[in-house]
């Protein structure tokens, strides 16, 4: 580090001036040599750095990128977050007569408590593992996995203090925003390539109780965005600020889309439908997942509970 201080107040002393240079104090010159080697370490960053200087003075969203979503300070409260949550715009929803968001609709109604307790479940598997990344996939479309993802959303930020964030995996076909009855500008995609920072992308939606960080404008092959670096070092960078991440993904039959989302997640949930999804099917799906990371299923539309809706099914027959 002393060679780093000796380097910086030479460099100062030796730059060309029209006349003399007042060096900064010591422990102002620690801090930038700290702060540059701190982000050497971390390796490479979500977006370059510019090379030169904006102009006007106007920081572009190229520049800002992703590194707007820093790690929070060591022991924060949430009044020192504040500022953090409070860059996110609030976007109302617009929720139709058939919508299946019974969470926010049918709060009182036995689907919504199922969900509940499904939640509840969720938050007993943090006493044995790590769990905040929640990944909810499916054999199969059409197996209701976008509809259950919203619901367990809002019943993990409506039931505590905890704040929720619902990530629109599913970059082909989603479907999240038109559960929610709203147009973001923009999302996940426009993230990663640069062309928006995240409190650009990600919405408060204050009817759900939640945060929500939709698809955006997919390319034509989403593989490619997903793979990028800069899709783990957002998620990274969330999971310093939030309680809950669910996560919407594609199905796992017949696209490698899911794949990339287990790596990133800490549990699975997978969903059938009962009528829809195959035994063969079913069976092809849990050989796909990561074993160890399989917290359960949801089965969709279930007889064998006392109404229809959602049936949660733990993976220990002793739960």
């Amino acid at each position: 580090m002393s060679r780093i201080f000796d380097a910086l107040r030479r460099s100062e002393r030796d730059r060309p001036e029209a006349g003399p240079v007042a060096l900064p104090e010591g422990p102002e010159l620690l801090k930038h040599a700290e702060s540059h080697v701190a982000s050497a370490r971390n390796g490479a960053s979500l977006v370059e750095e510019p090379k030169l200087p904006p102009e006007n003075g106007r920081r572009t969203v190229r520049e800002v990128g992703l590194a707007l979503v820093g790690p929070p300070v060591a022991g924060q409260s949430a009044e020192e977050s504040a500022p953090f949550f409070g860059q996110f715009q609030s976007l109302p929803m617009a929720l139709s007569a058939q919508s299946r968001l019974v969470c926010v609709t049918d709060r009182e109604g036995p689907t919504a408590e199922a969900l509940r307790l499904l939640a509840v479940r969720l938050r007993d598997f943090r006493r044995t593992k790590p769990l905040k990344k929640v990944l909810i996939t499916s054999t199969i479309p059409q197996e209701g996995k976008s509809t259950i993802a919203a619901n367990l959303a809002c019943a993990l930020s409506r039931s505590t203090d905890e704040r929720t964030l619902l990530i629109e995996g599913d970059l082909r076909r989603p479907s999240l925003s038109r559960i929610f009855g709203i147009h973001p500008p923009a999302g996940l995609c426009e993230c990663l390539r640069g062309e928006a920072a995240p409190h650009q992308g990600i919405c408060r939606l204050d009817d759900a109780g939640l945060w929500y960080l939709p698809a955006g404008r997919a390319p034509g092959n989403p593989l490619e965005l997903l793979q990028s670096q800069k899709l783990t070092a957002l998620m990274d960078r969330l999971a310093a600020y939030f309680d809950w991440i669910v996560i919407d993904s594609p199905p796992v039959l017949p696209l490698a889309d899911a794949s990339i989302w287990m790596t990133l997640a800490d549990g699975i949930l997978l969903v059938a439908r009962l009528g829809t999804t195959e035994k063969h099917q079913l069976k092809k799906g849990l050989e796909a997942l990561q074993p160890s990371k399989v917290l359960g299923a949801v089965m969709n539309s279930s007889a064998a509970s006392a109404y229809s809706g959602y049936y949660y099914r733990s993976p220990n027959p002793s739960a």
